[in-house]
């Protein structure tokens, strides 16, 4: 089933970010290898695809796992949760109907 991962960024946590940035998206990378990623990417802090300084609110990843709890397992070894980034993840079943 796909489950969406939604994880919102502590305050100030631009620079722990960037610091573990490539290990969050070779994660990301290796789902989408497995044909189990349907989405991910950043909600910047402003209206723009480059924040810069203003940085990220936050992370939605939609991918496909055997379970809830493989889902809630994989995103809490998430780098960007070991680094801090994440203040919390939320993780929900998803069906997909469109397109």
């Amino acid at each position: 089933m796909w489950y969406v991962i939604n994880g919102t960024d502590a305050e100030d946590s631009l620079e722990r970010r960037l610091t573990v940035h490539a290990a969050h998206v070779a994660r990301l990378q290796q789902l989408q290898n497995e044909g189990r990623l349907l989405l991910a990417g950043p909600y910047p802090a402003v209206d723009s695809y480059d924040p810069g300084p203003a940085g990220y609110t936050g992370s939605l990843i939609i991918a496909e796992f055997e379970s809830m709890e493989e889902a809630q397992a994989w995103a809490n070894a998430d780098p960007y949760v070991e680094a801090g980034v994440y203040a919390h993840i939320s993780v929900k079943p998803f069906c997909k109907v469109l397109p």
